[in-house]
């Protein structure tokens, strides 16, 4: 996987899996923190969180699990929207 992306919410990711896969890239949009690996062809991961509206130590946890699993994918880049 290319790029990795982190959303707060599931409208924010869907917008944003939907204009990379517009532009030509294979995307799957997460709902959450995937339990297993991506499958090899997939050039971004989007992955929506419900984090807008919760305390923000449990935000940044959120966040910090969605990157590991993006890095741990081989992620070269990560955007947070």
């Amino acid at each position: 996987m290319l790029l990795g992306c982190i959303a707060d919410d599931f409208t924010g990711a869907s917008d944003l899996a939907n204009t990379l896969a517009r532009s030509g890239m294979a995307v799957v949009q997460y709902s959450g923190v995937p339990e297993s690996a991506a499958k090899a062809s997939i050039e971004a991961g989007v992955i929506a969180l419900k984090s807008r509206l919760i305390p923000k130590h449990d935000a940044i946890a959120r966040s910090l699990k969605a990157l590991e699993w993006l890095q741990a994918q081989g992620c070269q880049q990560i955007f947070f929207k």
